[in-house]
């Protein structure tokens, strides 16, 4: 269980377009979120650990099967949203953190394990 004083508020959710990213700091972090056209939110770090950028919020979300994700824009590998685990290199990834929506405002937490 997650309490709500470890999280961050950031945003409303009206304020975050569908499919498209939005980078926000927290706890230090720089974070990259995401809200899906069925109003999902996602939260992963927004560096990209192969072209060692801070990118990865304005990469392309999509979906592959049942998994939504967000290709990096630099050289377009895949990273689940959920996890943050790259689809297309099994041995890297992206910090994942938890989030929430309460009364409209969007919360970002900690890194998910």
């Amino acid at each position: 269980m997650t309490k709500t004083a470890d999280f961050t508020s950031v945003c409303r959710l009206e304020q975050l377009e569908r499919e498209r990213g939005a980078t926000a700091l927290v706890a230090g972090h720089a974070v990259a979120i995401f809200r899906t056209y069925d109003d999902q939110v996602y939260a992963l770090g927004n560096y990209d650990p192969f072209s060692k950028s801070s990118v990865i919020a304005r990469g392309i979300v999509g979906t592959r099967g049942d998994i939504p994700f967000v290709a990096s824009p630099v050289y377009k590998q895949a990273f689940d949203l959920r996890t943050g685990a790259c689809l297309d290199d099994a041995g890297v990834s992206v910090p994942a953190y938890e989030v929430m929506v309460e009364d409209g405002v969007v919360l970002v937490g900690p890194r998910k394990r």
